[in-house]
C-alpha cells in the first residue's frame, strides 16, 4: 500500500515525462526543418542588415525609425549598429548573423556569405 509521501513524489512525474516528450518533439521538428530555417534566417538577416544600413547611413535616419520599416515578421531579428565601423548587424540568435558595412561611393554592402 502506498504511503502519502510516495503519492506526493509520483504526482510530479507526469509533468516531467510530458516535458521530456515535448522537448523531443521540438528537437525533432527543428532537426527536420534545419535547412529551411537556416535559409530563411540567412535571407532575412541579409535583407535586414542591408536595408537598415542603407536607411541609417545613406538616408540619415535613426535606428529605431529604420527598424520600424522592416517587413512584418522580422521583429524576432536582433539588429545592432557599430557606429565607428559604419556597419549594421542583423542576427537570429544561435542560427545566423549578417553584417552590412557602409563605404563612401559604394553604399552599404553585405559581408560575404559562407555557403
Amino acid at each position: 500500500m502506498a504511503t502519502a509521501k510516495q503519492a506526493r513524489e509520483t504526482r510530479g512525474l507526469p509533468w516531467l515525462k510530458l516535458l521530456v516528450v515535448l522537448a523531443a518533439i521540438i528537437g525533432g521538428v527543428a532537426w527536420y526543418y534545419a535547412e529551411v530555417i537556416a535559409g530563411y534566417s540567412q535571407a532575412s538577416t541579409g535583407y535586414a542588415a542591408k536595408y537598415t544600413c542603407s536607411c541609417r547611413y545613406i538616408g540619415g535616419r535613426d535606428m529605431g525609425s529604420c527598424q520600424d520599416d522592416l517587413l512584418a515578421g522580422m521583429g524576432t531579428l536582433w539588429i545592432s549598429e557599430d557606429a565607428d565601423a559604419k556597419s549594421v548587424t542583423a542576427s537570429v540568435p544561435l542560427i545566423e548573423s549578417t553584417t552590412a558595412t557602409y563605404s563612401e561611393g559604394a553604399g552599404c554592402a553585405l559581408e560575404e556569405w559562407d555557403g
